[in-house]
């Protein structure tokens, strides 16, 4: 899709549905889905690939391989294949020190991608790091070269921004969408656990917005990820802020497949005991107390007692040593995990052999023992009679 015809179809989206949408993508499973949602248009990130790859956006920043390498095999070999009509942009990192910018905008344009983004961006990065790329020739100047030069080519361009000045600068420079990049997405496993108030961001970006706007009236005004990660939160951000769109990365591609990937995983893994599978998805998640080592044994035991249970085997799926576990558990009942095991088995056979007809080795089998002397023994031993005898006496 050309430049002109892209730009006039997202004014008519915005005319008729009040926003737009982007979609930052890894694979090709998620960008299918998510132009099948309606997405606008996706981006192409490297940022999206180490997401699959089950790892944090920001391994864009470190030096695991060549930026503009990744994007342009995941877009020629599983994007570009199977978006259709859906216009694709190429996440550039414009840094890149051996990248002829007029040369490479060139081909991406000719591969068939619509637009460029600039991504892995200088924005995110500050302190005595951005000074030290800076000196080096690392620097956002670069990335607003990199707009000029796509615009010259006929690409259409996405400008990441954290300041009004950046966003004054790319505006300049003929950015066709302004995009505000509010940090890494809350939400999910692998999502930032700091980040900024919607308040916070929501002043952001109206500042912002005003103005490249006054300098731009026509400018497409979108904000990316941060504290905005749902229906609701956009909602508010267009009515407060002046924002016509929305460029999702971890929304569309990590949060979704982590809850259903991790949730379907578990209903498959659960036992049908709903407390008993809520302290293995909390053991899962590395969140167990102390104490709950002892609830689950207990839990375990009551719920399979007539089949064979090993100390070590729990210990294993709570990743603690048998010795530990040994130890706590008598610690919190007062008896070694054997004793209590036998105690409660004892118990429910005397209850089978007072409410049941169930033949004395069949009480044995339905309480774990498959040698009906061994259990006879402890029985006569636990309770003083053995199990006919007390049949007999509590009949």
């Amino acid at each position: 899709m050309e430049r002109t015809e892209l730009l006039e179809l997202l004014h008519a989206q915005i005319d008729i549905n009040g926003h737009i949408i982007g979609a930052a993508v890894g694979s090709g499973m998620t960008a299918k889905y998510a132009a099948a949602g309606g997405a606008d248009f996706l981006l192409a990130l490297s940022a999206g690939k180490y997401r699959i790859m089950g790892r944090s956006s920001y391994a864009s920043y470190f030096s695991y391989g060549n930026n503009n390498e990744i994007v342009m095999d995941m877009g020629i070999h599983e994007l570009l294949p199977i978006t259709g009509d859906t216009p694709l942009f190429f996440g550039l990192f414009a840094s890149d020190p051996e990248l002829n910018l007029y040369e490479y905008l060139k081909d991406i344009k000719s591969k068939g991608f619509t637009g460029i983004v600039n991504f892995p961006t200088m924005s995110l990065i500050d302190g005595q790091f951005r000074i030290a790329l800076e000196e080096e020739g690392n620097c956002f100047e670069r990335e607003i070269e990199a707009i000029k030069v796509a615009r010259f080519v006929g690409l259409a361009t996405i400008a990441f921004v954290t300041t009004g000045d950046e966003a004054v600068k790319m505006t300049s420079a003929g950015a066709d969408i302004i995009c505000v990049h509010l940090g890494l997405t809350r939400g999910g496993y692998l999502g930032a656990k700091k980040y900024m108030s919607i308040e916070y961001a929501r002043k952001m970006a109206a500042d912002i917005f005003r103005q490249c706007s006054a300098l731009n009236p026509e400018v497409i005004r979108m904000i990316y990820a941060g504290p905005a990660n749902t229906p609701k939160d956009m909602l508010y951000m267009y009515k407060e802020t002046g924002c016509q769109g929305y460029i999702g990365g971890s929304t569309f591609d990590r949060i979704p497949i982590e809850k259903a990937v991790y949730e379907t995983t578990l209903s498959f893994k659960n036992s049908g005991n709903e407390e008993l599978d809520a302290l293995m998805a909390k053991a899962m998640k590395g969140g167990w107390n102390p104490g709950d080592y002892t609830v689950f044994v207990k839990e375990f035991i009551e719920r399979h007692y007539m089949n064979e249970i090993t100390l070590g085997s729990m210990a294993i799926v709570m990743h603690i040593t048998p010795a530990y576990l040994s130890t706590r558990f008598k610690s919190d009942t007062g008896q070694t995990f054997s004793e209590y095991l036998i105690h409660y088995r004892m118990e429910r056979a005397k209850e089978l052999l007072r409410n049941t007809n169930d033949s004395c080795t069949q009480v044995a089998g339905n309480v774990g023992y498959t040698d009906y002397a061994q259990f006879s023994k402890m029985f006569k031993k636990y309770c003083g009679q053995s199990p006919a005898e007390y049949r007999k006496n509590n009949s």
